[in-house]
């Protein structure tokens, strides 16, 4: 018996599966080798103009070429050789110089050389002062980072806070904004940052200021000391205490625009207009109209100022598509209005500073700053949403005239050439009226009017730079009356400093003499006076029915203050959370100082639904308004129209005039004459129905005489002497049940026959049952004598047919 390996063929012997895991292996370690010795021996003053000219992995520069990024721009030939080599970085340089690049690729490559895994945590930390902005940064970062193995994550308010607490522990690289990132420091249990080796501060000017400040020093307590740190902006910070917070060990800075004739991009087109604040509004609306084909963008100082230039532009349809976007709108709603910005060809987009950092809307043609800025680094950034990559743009700051000095200076020192223009008075339109009628017939208008201006006034107040800011040179009266508003509402700040020193003053250190309390407004008893709490309620003040209003309005705006430094920290609320159920009449008793006791709210009245005008005087009035239903019985009732053979609407019973009536004669003539015409015309109807009638019997006769013309023939045929050869005793009926009946004559009988008639309403039953025997009645045929005959029969047979 021969071994079994005989009279077989040997399989080749191939490389072993460990063999080639192995080998696999051992080039990944010799390439990751080479990457480390060619950064080493990167030379840090060598001039570098393309990605492949840099010692990047293969995966990474996979992701750029897919990206379409080769040429390297100014400030990422100098901060990335530093920061492959793991220096700290203080990068500076105009907006659109291509920044997010020159950390990111950075971070992808320092993790890549550490052969970092999901299971080492969190590798990189980039942090970023707006949600729209860490967005940005993490779309770029999929899209270069494509065919890396780290995981990535966006961590912003505004999401849901438990799905992003589940998938936190296996995050590699993390996007984030301040306030988001220090809850999940806080209150995720399986986040931890000791092993972090990157941290990233885009826009670092933004968030090393006050609004962010307290946060960031928090999330770096968490982090460790040993990291290498980056901070990037196109305006950057210095300060010993700012670089000491972040724990930077020998940063190297690079600013690449520091020796340029100016701090803002070649391409940019900047002007200023003198334009007084009552005027701001229809400036604004007059340069919209004149360039409803551009990308414009408009900042404001607040988001309540943003709402209402929205809400009123809205409705005087300046012919161009308008979009609002501020710091206390949803996360989905500030997504979408971005979207749809970038993907427009012409539009107008109203905004705070959320929008005036980082972000890359492409295409934008005009940067307008209804608004002065509050120094001169938010005027660069601002500008820089325009003009990028090279591209032109156009840039339009409207000063009034007590902030033209100071602003201009700032801007020669921070070398911002700008130049002053003039509207073309042809194409200015005045606004003002307009939003006067809006304000009267929408009060919610109205109320966002007033927030505006408050919030304006306010913001204006409280800036540093007192030397371009000076409140009492405003013409705030103007300017409330320019938005609609009949009157400037209080503001509590306006009061001056001896308000303020008399309510920070001890009681005892009043005079005696005082016969009000400061800060309640009661008057003080003398000392033998014996006064109840009646007496001192009905001394008080600013007993008008706008109490309650105003005092809402104030807490408001107290809470707001803020609100665009600490928006993307905080969780996101509703703009108007306070809603008046009844609004009554604001500017009888606004400016009363003595104060009378209050009457009630006025009711409102509401015309144009009916003949009469409609009182609103209670709640379950108000609250029928709001159903469309109830609404519609309130509504004047519609005419419904006929049209004549001319086209002439008339109405369904349209009454002739009378006048035209008795012209043409007396009632009973003009009776007369329509039985006449009537009759007439009945008769006319009446002979050509018997006409018709005639007609359709003519054809029935012929039919029947054409019927019995083929069944005479057919009995004349060759089979008709076959009849006669009948025996004797033989039934002649037999004979004739057997013949061919003329089935198409019968089918061409059913199709003639009319189809049945419906009953009418006012019919009976019982005369439908007379018409069905009469009718019976009809198609009996009654046979005098038996047939005994063949002639007999064929008579019979052709009665029966018929």
């Amino acid at each position: 018996m021969a071994p079994p390996t005989e009279g077989r063929k040997s399989k080749p012997k191939g490389r072993p599966k460990n063999d080639t895991r192995s080998l696999k292996r051992k080039r990944d370690v010799d390439d990751l080798e080479k990457l480390q010795k060619a950064v080493e021996e990167l030379d840090l003053k060598a001039e570098i103009k393309d990605f492949t000219d840099l010692p990047l992995s293969q995966t990474t520069a996979s992701g750029l070429e897919a990206s379409h990024f080769k040429t390297l721009t100014d400030i990422q030939s100098k901060a990335l050789p530093l920061a492959l080599k793991e220096k700290d970085i203080l990068g500076a340089a105009k907006t659109g110089s291509g920044k997010t690049l020159a950390f990111l690729i950075p971070v992808l490559e320092n993790l890549y050389r550490q052969k970092w895994t999901e299971l080492d945590g969190l590798g990189a930390l980039i942090i970023s002062p707006t949600r729209e902005l860490a967005i940005q940064i993490f779309e770029v970062l999929r899209k270069i980072g494509r065919y890396h193995t780290f995981s990535a994550g966006l961590v912003i308010g505004g999401r849901s806070l438990q799905e992003e607490k589940e998938r936190l522990g296996r995050m590699n690289i993390l996007v984030c904004t301040p306030g988001r990132m220090l809850q999940h420091m806080d209150q995720t249990a399986a986040f931890e940052v000791d092993h972090l080796q990157m941290l990233v501060l885009d826009e670092a000017d933004r968030i090393m200021d006050m609004g962010f400040q307290a946060s960031v020093d928090a999330i770096i307590e968490h982090l460790p000391k040993q990291r290498q740190t980056m901070l990037f902006s196109a305006t950057q910070t210095k300060k010993v205490s700012d670089l000491a917070r972040l724990s930077l060990r020998d940063p190297e800075y690079v600013s690449v625009h520091e020796a340029a004739a100016t701090a803002t991009p070649t391409t940019l087109q900047q002007y200023y207009v003198l334009t007084p604040l009552p005027d701001k509004l229809d400036t604004l609306y007059s340069f919209i109209k004149s360039n409803l084909k551009s990308k414009i963008i408009v900042f404001m100082s607040s988001g309540k100022q943003v709402r209402f230039v929205y809400e009123s532009f809205r409705h005087l349809q300046p012919g161009i598509p308008l979009l609002h976007l501020h710091g206390r709108q949803k996360q989905t709603a500030r997504l979408d209005i971005t979207s749809k910005f970038s993907a427009s060809k012409n539009s107008c987009i109203f905004a705070t500073d959320v929008v005036a950092r980082g972000l890359d809307f492409p295409a934008v043609d005009w940067v307008i700053q209804m608004d002065c800025p509050e120094d001169a680094d938010t005027y660069i950034h601002r500008v820089g949403r325009t003009a990028r990559y090279e591209r032109a743009g156009k840039a339009v700051l409207f000063l009034d005239p007590s902030e033209e000095e100071g602003m201009l200076k700032r801007l020669e020192h921070k070398k911002v050439p700008i130049q002053r223009t003039k509207p073309r008075e042809k194409k200015q339109q005045s606004v003002k009226n307009q939003l006067q009628n809006m304000c009267f017939q929408d009060p919610e208008l109205k109320y966002l009017g007033q927030k505006a201006f408050v919030s304006y006034t306010r913001s204006v107040f409280v800036q540093k730079d007192k030397e371009v800011f000076k409140i009492d040179e405003y013409d705030l009266e103007g300017y409330a009356a320019s938005m609609g508003l009949p009157g400037a509402p209080k503001i509590k700040f306006q009061k001056g400093d001896s308000a303020k020193t008399l309510k920070n003053t001890p009681r005892a250190a009043l005079s005696s003499d005082e016969d009000s309390d400061v800060e309640t407004g009661e008057k003080k008893p003398k000392k033998d006076e014996v006064r109840t709490k009646y007496d001192r309620m009905f001394e008080r003040r600013n007993q008008d029915v706008l109490s309650g209003h105003y005092s809402k309005m104030i807490a408001e705006d107290d809470l707001d203050k803020d609100e665009d430094q600490q928006a993307d920290a905080d969780e996101d609320n509703d703009f108007l959370s306070v809603k008046r159920v009844l609004p009554v009449d604001e500017d009888k008793n606004s400016d009363d100082d003595e104060g009378v006791a209050a009457a009630g709210p006025a009711p409102k009245v509401i015309h144009g639904l009916g003949k009469e005008p409609l009182v609103i005087d209670s709640k379950r009035r108000e609250k029928m308004l709001k159903s469309k239903k109830k609404l519609l019985k309130l509504k004047e009732k519609g005419t419904k129209l006929v049209f004549d053979e001319d086209g002439i609407p008339h109405q369904m019973y349209e009454l002739e005039d009378e006048e035209a009536f008795r012209k043409q004669g007396p009632a009973e003539m003009q009776r007369a004459k329509f039985l006449e015409e009537e009759a007439a015309r009945v008769r006319e109807a009446d002979l050509d129905d018997k006409q018709l009638a005639k007609q359709k019997k003519r054809e029935k006769r012929e039919k029947k005489k054409a019927r019995e013309a083929a069944a005479k023939a057919s009995i004349d045929d060759d089979e008709a002497p076959e009849l006669v050869g009948l025996e004797v005793g033989e039934d002649p009926m037999d004979l004739l049940r057997s013949l061919p009946l003329p089935e198409d004559d019968e089918v061409e009988e059913k199709e003639e026959r009319p189809a049945k008639r419906p009953k009418k309403w006012f019919e009976d039953d019982s005369e439908d049952e007379k018409k069905k025997a009469a009718k019976k009645k009809r198609r009996v045929i009654e046979a005098e004598d038996e047939p005994e005959t063949l002639e007999d029969l064929e008579a019979l047979a052709a009665g029966l047919l018929s």
